[in-house]
């Protein structure tokens, strides 16, 4: 069912103002942010602000989550085919690297911003349980790759976090790449695991 013109509306003025936060939160942080400057940045009143969100952290929260559901939902077409652990693995990570490279502010934001701002006491927030599941989601493919022989039997975890770094490397200092292939993916892969056997 299309949305109405109200509802289209609505969604456009709520993705200004995440577009207009992301950019306010990348200069200032989460600590230093205002609404009031949030406000000036969407050009839109502070009562029209309060009146999609509460406050700056219901903001904070939905820019990652919506990253996450992005994300989440890019890779699940990958997830669910047949093929190899390894296969599959690449598979993802090059699918994650097109999906960052179409909107790198988001994903820079969205790959740091947790670290330097973690959750409060209020119990985990929702975008937490995406990044949750993808990351199990690879640190499972890993474990079915060393049974396979695949890869190299080292522990998974430390493989995982060793990964992400690699991850964050191709796709931050390729700004200036307009994309990876799944050949480049898969040496950069086997160039970590052999200096890790």
């Amino acid at each position: 069912m299309p949305l109405s013109r109200k509802q289209t509306e609505r969604e456009a003025r709520k993705k200004l103002i995440l577009n207009s936060a992301l950019r306010v939160f990348k200069t200032k942080g989460l600590e230093h942010a205002t609404m009031d400057e949030i406000a000036i940045e969407a050009d839109f009143g502070k009562a029209t602000l309060y009146y999609y969100f509460k406050s700056k952290e219901e903001i904070f929260n939905t820019i990652l989550l919506n990253g996450w559901i992005t994300l989440w939902d890019g890779i699940e077409d990958v997830v669910i085919l047949k093929n190899t652990p390894r296969r599959k693995f690449i598979k993802i990570i090059k699918k994650l690297i097109e999906l960052v490279n179409e909107d790198r502010a988001l994903y820079e934001f969205l790959f740091f911003a947790p670290q330097s701002h973690p959750s409060s006491g209020e119990g985990e927030p929702e975008w937490k349980q995406y990044q949750v599941r993808l990351t199990n989601t690879m640190h499972k493919l890993i474990e079915l790759g060393i049974e396979a022989g695949e890869f190299p039997n080292i522990d998974s975890q430390i493989t995982l976090k060793a990964l992400g770094s690699i991850f964050h490397g191709m796709v931050l200092m390729g700004k200036d790449r307009e994309n990876i292939t799944e050949e480049e993916v898969d040496e950069l892969f086997t160039k970590f695991l052999k200096k890790n056997k």
